[in-house]
């Protein structure tokens, strides 16, 4: 069996945004739509000290591809769907835009519904995903699932200047995932929820 997680050491994220900017481009999203997106937390409290003494920490959030995901289970046309190796997969094909996922996903904003007709500002279509976007489809990060089943990790993971975000098989103890897990602090985000997330993030 293979599980695939992402890892994302926040000791490292610099909070550039490279991560949001590529996925944006390999997944030719429209205007306005991100799949990937950045919180900006400021970590000494007040931002009034002195300026070598200030300190911004970043969240970053998409889809978590929880192992007990609410959104496939209401979806009624399957739109939603996970995959044999944990990824949950949004397909805009089926989509009718009834929102359900969105209205039982705890982790909010993690999806996008597009309201009107895609619109670009590039005049070709960029990236190597093939998924049509359409309005009136609910849409989300897919771990890059297109490069993956061609060998590549995903895009945001590739460009991260930082080397921030890690990406492999949980269910491979000897994967680096695995052993960073084992051997690093780390949190997931609303465990409370019993979703069982499959993003962790290093502290």
């Amino acid at each position: 069996m293979t599980r695939y997680v992402m890892i994302i050491d926040l000791t490292l994220c610099a909070g550039c945004e490279t991560c949001a900017v590529a996925c944006k481009q390999e997944n030719n999203l429209p205007d306005g739509v991100w799949w990937t997106q950045l919180i900006t937390v400021e970590a000494n409290g007040n931002g009034f000290g002195p300026v070598n003494e200030m300190r911004l920490d970043y969240l970053p959030l998409s889809c978590q591809h929880c192992m007990d995901a609410p959104c496939v289970e209401v979806c009624p046309t399957s739109a939603a769907f996970r995959r044999k190796d944990g990824i949950i997969m949004q397909d805009p094909s089926l989509c009718i835009g009834c929102r359900y996922c969105m209205a039982v996903c705890p982790y909010t904003g993690e999806r996008v519904f597009s309201s009107s007709k895609p619109a670009y500002i590039s005049p070709f279509p960029t990236g190597s995903n093939p998924i049509v976007h359409r309005s009136h489809t609910v849409e989300k990060c897919t771990f890059c699932a297109h490069r993956l089943d061609r060998g590549k990790l995903p895009v945001c993971v590739e460009t991260c200047p930082m080397k921030a975000r890690i990406f492999g098989d949980l269910d491979d103890p000897n994967s680096e995932v695995s052993q960073r897990l084992r051997d690093t602090p780390h949190f997931q985000l609303l465990v409370e929820k019993g979703t069982m997330p499959s993003v962790f993030y290093l502290v």
